[in-house]
């Protein structure tokens, strides 16, 4: 009888432990659960710093034509209202072209690592006999190809003072030179001789 010993004393421990109320038919289908219990309500808790670093941050050909297309000339405007000086001028458009070059950078890089990384799918998927995905992934290379070929192109420009990158150059140079007009224009012009 020693055998069977364990189920008398999981019997003698339950006899220790409280009981749980038991809850009629009638009785669950009259509980109300409010809706908060399965439904957050108001905004989300996640705090910027917990979303930027939940989203992966690609530093694709995207980011490199948002810098040139971004208005520089405002900020051109501005800074010659703040100081204008002609060495700011030139110590500005210095520091949009570093800008540029750093942003460059950063684009050329995601590129190569992005290149790598493909050719290694290619690899151990020709491996796995995968053509259909093989033959998608080697499309994809070409893309970034492309793109790191238009990067480097641009580069080049940057730094020859041409194509795409000057744009930002003579945007910022029109800004600052209105911030000077506009200067010249309030404090000799306006006054009444």
């Amino acid at each position: 009888m020693g055998i069977f010993n364990f189920l008398n004393n999981r019997n003698r421990d339950n006899a220790n432990q409280p009981h749980l109320p038991v809850i009629s038919q009638s009785e669950q289908s009259s509980i109300d659960i409010p809706e908060s219990v399965f439904i957050q309500n108001g905004h989300s808790t996640i705090s910027k710093n917990e979303l930027t670093s939940l989203q992966e941050i690609d530093n694709n050909i995207n980011v490199l034509f948002s810098f040139l297309d971004r208005n520089h000339e405002s900020k051109g405007y501005d800074d010659a209202i703040v100081n204008p000086d002609a060495n700011h001028l030139a110590q500005n458009l210095e520091a949009l072209k570093n800008e540029l070059i750093r942003t460059v950078n950063k684009v050329k890089t995601f590129y190569e690592d992005f290149i790598k990384e493909i050719n290694y799918h290619i690899d151990s998927r020709s491996r796995s006999g995968m053509v259909d995905t093989v033959e998608e992934l080697k499309m994809k290379r070409e893309i970034a190809e492309s793109h790191i070929k238009k990067v480097l192109e641009i580069e080049v420009d940057a730094h020859n003072n041409t194509g795409d990158s000057q744009g930002i150059l003579i945007s910022y140079t029109r800004g600052f030179r209105n911030g000077l007009a506009a200067i010249s224009h309030h404090a000799v012009l306006k006054r009444k001789l």
